[in-house]
């Protein structure tokens, strides 16, 4: 227990990020903490949205991300080699590629193509599932999606 103990209490920063001061009217805000199981680059996005204030402070950007780890990320983070993180983007993307297999993958286009109204399924679920996966697509597709979309209705339908 005790040689765990001590290579978490080893900080994975450099010295040039473990010696810099902080900011003495820091706030923290509340982050979304990061499960290990969603999108690394979401959580990136959302950690620099609260942060934007901030981004330009190298040290205070990694000091605190690490608060917006739950506890398997955290043992990623405990794991990392001592002094070999020395900036937020190369934090960011030792995240990034640890967590991988958990990046959101883009829809294809084709995937509206599958989609069609359900017998007994109402216009309201069938706009809210339709649009649900659009969203899910890279790109801009707005003339596609609206015939894709209609051509998913039955015929004798008024929308179509």
């Amino acid at each position: 227990m005790s040689e765990v103990l001590n290579h978490i209490s080893k900080s994975p920063f450099t010295r040039k990020i473990e010696d810099a001061k902080l900011p003495r009217r820091f706030n923290q805000p509340m982050f979304t903490i990061y499960n290990g199981r969603t999108d690394p680059v979401e959580h990136v996005s959302h950690f620099n949205q609260r942060m934007a204030v901030h981004s330009k402070d190298e040290a205070l950007m990694c000091k605190v991300f690490p608060s917006s780890l739950g506890p398997v990320a955290m043992r990623w983070f405990d794991g990392l080699r001592a002094g070999s993180i020395d900036s937020f983007r190369g934090l960011t993307q030792a995240f990034g590629s640890h967590f991988i297999t958990y990046s959101r993958v883009p829809r294809p286009l084709d995937s509206l193509l599958s989609l069609s109204i359900q017998d007994g399924e109402t216009l309201k679920t069938y706009s809210d599932k339709y649009w649900e996966k659009y969203n899910e697509i890279d790109g801009d597709f707005d003339d596609i999606a609206i015939s894709t979309f209609n051509s998913g209705l039955p015929t004798e339908h008024g929308l179509r």
